[in-house]
């Protein structure tokens, strides 16, 4: 009979262990799903900056859209690492190519997944630009990429690692 009991006893622990972790994991579900909804809308005004961004070739947004301790990992001379060296590339470039004039810019972010304070995100993007007035346009078709983005202090995300294809 000793045996009986110490079997019921410790099934009926499992079984509350388990109500009680499944229960925890249903209250738990509910902020994460406010959450994602919140942080997939500040991810998409990362992507309409993004956008603005490269159609005007303003560095002025490079801290609108880059964490401190971002990586451009396709850099011209090799990857690019923080947002002072990202500066830097971003003024030699705008030097050395005055005239640049992005025509198009798309990007078509096909999924993202969030995890604490990351999110990866794949898709595509093209773009159509022209080293200067005098030359003929250049497209790049249609690229598939990934970015990782970081979420910042006030909930917003930034670029932390891109150009990987």
């Amino acid at each position: 009979m000793r045996r009986t009991s110490v079997f019921v006893t410790v099934a009926f622990l499992a079984g509350l262990a388990v109500g009680f972790f499944g229960q925890s994991a249903q209250v738990m579900a509910t902020p994460q799903t406010d959450t994602r909804a919140a942080d997939l809308a500040a991810i998409e005004k990362l992507h309409q900056l993004d956008v603005e961004a490269t159609l005007k070739q303003d560095p002025i947004y490079l801290e609108k859209l880059w964490s401190e301790d971002c990586i451009k990992v396709d850099g011209p001379n090799g990857p690019v690492v923080g947002l002072k060296a990202m500066k830097e590339m971003y003024a030699k470039f705008k030097a050395d190519y005055p005239e640049l004039k992005v025509l198009k810019y798309t990007n078509d972010v096909t999924d993202v997944q969030i995890v604490a304070s990351w999110a990866i995100e794949v898709g595509y993007s093209e773009a159509t630009y022209q080293m200067s007035a005098k030359d003929k346009p250049v497209s790049i078709p249609r690229t598939q990429g990934m970015r990782v983005l970081k979420r910042q202090s006030d909930g917003s995300w930034k670029f932390a690692v891109v150009g990987l294809k």
